[in-house]
């Protein structure tokens, strides 16, 4: 039938291996200062593989990575990858205590890291202390995938050169051994609850979705040049990555996000599409004195997740881009909504895409779970070959993640419009309830971000004893721009609800964030208020 598109699931694995035997001489990965060819990186992951099974690491053994982003991360994935084994990403900016728990967790057998000189802090230090005692019972290897190694990690040279042990179609024979429903890939994500949960991907959700995207949706006449702003530890930029070797394209990142050297990168290499994600990112790359929308060209289309306004002015300064927001999380590897191509500049800008082919989403009332008409706000569950497998060694929140009939329940907040289109409401734990009025924060985000002084805006309840809790707004202020306490809460007077209008300001430098990940910490951003400390 004309116009249908095939459905293929592959294995990650199989994904390396077609792109390499196709382009072998194309750049799979650039940053500044490296690149990587697809046959380097597949010759390369393939002698990590044998290393790992020379050091008795087997299918289905869970295998850490805490390296920034770098040639070295790419080859560790698909090492890993091509042996059945399970990959573990670790979040580059944890603390010791975090990085114990998930190590422990996630029963790792062999961590792999690195000791460079662009690293964010000295791993083996922190990991030294996160690994204490017998905090890790399983994990039987530490390895250097770059810098010097010592008495704790062994260094690459000795690693891999154990790789001679092991024959060479010993991986021939693992990867065929691997099924597109294994597990692929453990993230672990931050929550409500004390310690990070981590989501089980299988192969077929982290490559279905962002190949088909790749193949079909986003495909660039010829080579595909995709820029991801991101760590490769998350979701939002792994997916795009995982996405454009699937088609055998280039993705060009960097070991962290600095937007003179993030345009460079995207001029010289010809980007055709971006994913920045973030209003922080959007936003320091088009205030940037090297932002030139004539020098981008190429770039045909462009992610974001951001406030109707900042979205405006990213189509009006890139007319030639197609400009896409989209629905997703790490249990459901990435994207489960997006823009149609034809969606009009409105709809771009103030909803956030229609569920992807192969996914099906629900609204229904959080409380009772029923479903609940268009154009009213409820939690979106959704089911598909996306979704995660469980909650690794929780049965318990897997449980009660999940429907008797296997719907997600993401804990998010949407409205889904007659046509399809979904409109974010924010988290369900972000939904305040004021004086038994329901106000969901992101509505007092999106406002206050209407001032031109606001770059950033979070907003949490803070207990009351008369509406059982007020809301109250963390403030970043744009650049060069001055506002007040007083002229922020009037800005919103008598143009949102009244109970709707922060009852405190508190101003917050860049630098201060708390972060998870991506994302600002709510939880944090509670705590501090808490303790008197907003």
């Amino acid at each position: 039938m004309m116009g249908s598109i095939v459905t293929e699931v592959s294995t990650l694995g199989d994904l390396l291996l077609r792109a390499a035997e196709t382009h072998p001489a194309r750049d799979v990965l650039v940053l500044p200062d490296e690149r990587i060819s697809y046959e380097g990186l597949f010759d390369r992951a393939r002698t990590v593989a044998k290393a790992l099974i020379a050091k008795d690491v087997k299918r289905g053994d869970h295998v850490a990575i805490l390296i920034p982003n770098s040639c070295e991360y790419a080859i560790s994935l698909f090492a890993i990858a091509l042996i059945g084994a399970v990959a573990v990403p670790l979040n580059a900016r944890h603390k010791a205590a975090e990085l114990g728990y998930i190590i422990r967790n996630a029963q790792a057998v062999a961590l792999l890291t690195s000791r460079h000189a662009s690293d964010p802090v000295d791993f083996p230090a922190v990991l030294r202390e996160a690994l204490t005692g017998d905090a890790s019972p399983h994990l039987r290897h530490r390895v250097l995938m770059r810098g010097e190694g010592d008495a704790e990690f062994e260094s690459f040279e000795s690693f891999a050169g154990q790789a001679d042990r092991v024959p060479a179609d010993a991986i021939e024979r693992l990867r065929r051994q691997v099924r597109v429903r294994d597990p692929a890939i453990i993230i672990y994500t931050s929550g409500t609850t004390a310690h990070p949960k981590g989501c089980v991907l299988s192969h077929e959700a982290v490559t279905r979705g962002p190949v088909e995207r790749s193949r079909y949706r986003l495909k660039a006449d010829g080579r595909d040049v995709v820029w991801g702003s991101g760590p490769l530890f998350h979701i939002g930029t792994m997916a795009p990555f995982i996405g454009t070797v699937g088609v055998a394209g280039t993705f060009l990142t960097d070991s962290y996000f600095e937007p003179e050297r993030s345009l460079k990168l995207m001029v010289e290499e010809g980007v055709t599409l971006a994913w920045p994600w973030f209003p922080a990112i959007v936003q320091g790359l088009m205030s940037h004195p090297d932002f030139d929308a004539a020098r981008l060209g190429s770039l045909r289309q462009l992610f974001i997740i951001a406030p109707p306004t900042l979205v405006d002015s990213v189509q009006l300064a890139l007319p030639n881009t197609e400009v896409i927001q989209g629905c997703g999380m790490t249990e459901t590897a990435g994207l489960f909504a997006m823009c149609d191509p034809d969606e009009s500049r409105e709809s771009r800008s103030t909803t956030h895409g229609k569920a992807c082919p192969g996914v099906e989403v629900r609204i229904v009332d959080p409380e009772t779970g029923d479903d609940l008409p268009d154009g009213t706000l409820g939690e979106i569950l959704v089911r598909g070959y996306n979704v995660m497998d469980e909650y690794w060694a929780a049965p318990e929140k897997t449980a009660e993640s999940f429907t008797s009939d296997g719907w997600l329940k993401t804990g998010d907040l949407y409205t889904r419009l007659s046509g399809g289109s979904l409109v974010f409401g924010g988290r369900y734990k972000d939904m305040l309830k004021v004086g038994g009025e329901n106000v969901a924060a992101i509505e007092i985000e999106t406002f206050l971000c209407t001032h031109p002084a606001v770059k950033t805006a979070e907003v949490v309840g803070r207990p009351d004893p008369r509406l059982d809790e007020v809301p109250v707004a963390f403030i970043e202020l744009a650049a060069g721009m001055e506002a007040s306490e007083e002229t922020l809460i009037a800005h919103c007077r008598g143009r949102i609800a009244s109970y709707k209008v922060p009852r405190a300001i508190y101003f917050v430098q860049a630098a201060d964030w708390p972060m998870s990940a991506t994302k600002i910490d709510k939880r944090a951003l509670r705590e501090r208020l808490k303790q008197g400390t907003g």
